[in-house]
């Protein structure tokens, strides 16, 4: 079990293959730490599918618009939604896009991240100063590592829920 320093800035994904234990950073992004929080509380984030999933590259996940597969699934459309809440502004920062880091995801507007985000599978620094890094997976990245691959999979994982560990 992963040493948690602080449960509040702390998430627990599960999924099919075990926990993901993701410590957030909210010194560094504290929008964003925040956000994801609300969210997970909020139950947004159980049951939404990895709708893009590159081999050797990231597992983007986080559409609770449009791909969470217990209501309302769009395979089409999952990947082009957020929350309904507002956009975040960007936090960039110094911290790099390594293996096992977490990045917000968005569009071509720098303030446009919102609820989706992806998980690196290895050191991606072409994104360095272009992405916010906001949380890194410090246990289960063995299991991150077994999603479903595909833009989109074919049969694609899903968080199946996702906690603060404060509350779990």
């Amino acid at each position: 079990m992963a040493e948690i320093k602080d449960p509040e800035n702390t998430i627990i994904i599960e999924l099919k293959d075990g926990p993901v234990t993701i410590e957030l950073l909210p010194d560094v992004a504290p929008k964003h730490a925040e956000r994801m929080k609300e969210l997970a509380r909020a139950g947004a984030y159980d049951n939404v599918a990895f709708h893009r999933v590159i081999d050797g590259f990231m597992a983007q996940t986080g559409d609770v618009q449009h791909a969470n597969m217990e209501k309302d699934y769009n395979p089409g459309r999952a990947g082009t939604g957020g929350s309904d809440k507002p956009d975040l502004p960007a936090e960039f920062s110094k911290l790099p896009h390594d293996r096992g880091t977490l990045g917000a995801a968005r569009s071509q507007n720098p303030n446009s991240a919102n609820s989706q985000f992806f998980i690196n599978f290895s050191d991606n620094h072409f994104l360095n100063g272009q992405y916010t890094v906001y949380g890194r997976v410090i246990e289960g990245m063995d299991h991150v590592d077994k999603i479903a691959k595909g833009e989109p999979p074919a049969n694609p994982d899903r968080m199946i829920s996702v906690k603060v560990a404060a509350d779990a």
